[in-house]
């Protein structure tokens, strides 16, 4: 949220996640995705703006969905809990942004690999933050 500030004080390289995101929704040819995290990821502009800027559509859920997965993290998630009803609702409102338009869903939050799978929903892909952001950090540091 700060990576503005950052990048204006110092010269050295920031890896961005948003920027990691959008090079794998562009290697997908998405153009349009959804995005789900914390209620300030969906409804910030964190995302929204760095995906933008790459010439991304940025859609988030409905409130009452962004309600839902806000609570789901920090009731379950980060508790180490889930349930297969929230299991359930949660692939359903991946659906709902894949009927939206979103030609991929960005899941903006670590513990979201512990709910879903690629299998799960295999008609819309998952773009992982965690899983994404790792890899880029490793390949950037064997670069180096």
């Amino acid at each position: 949220m700060v990576a503005s500030a950052i990048e204006a004080s110092t010269t050295l390289p920031l890896l961005h996640i948003a920027d990691v995101v959008a090079g794998a929704a562009g290697r997908l040819g998405a153009q349009r995705l959804g995005l789900l995290g914390t209620r300030p990821v969906m409804e910030g502009r964190y995302y929204h703006d760095r995906l933008g800027s790459h010439g991304f559509e940025v859609i988030a859920p409905e409130v009452a969905d962004r309600e839902f997965v806000h609570r789901l993290i920090f009731e379950e998630l980060t508790r180490g809990q889930s349930t297969q009803a929230s299991r359930t609702a949660f692939t359903d409102i991946i659906g709902k942004l894949d009927a939206a338009g979103a030609e991929a869903v960005v899941l903006g939050c670590t513990e979201f690999g512990l709910l879903v799978k690629q299998s799960d929903v295999p008609e819309t892909p998952l773009l992982d933050t965690t899983g994404l952001y790792i890899e880029a950090i490793v390949k950037e540091a064997l670069a180096a």
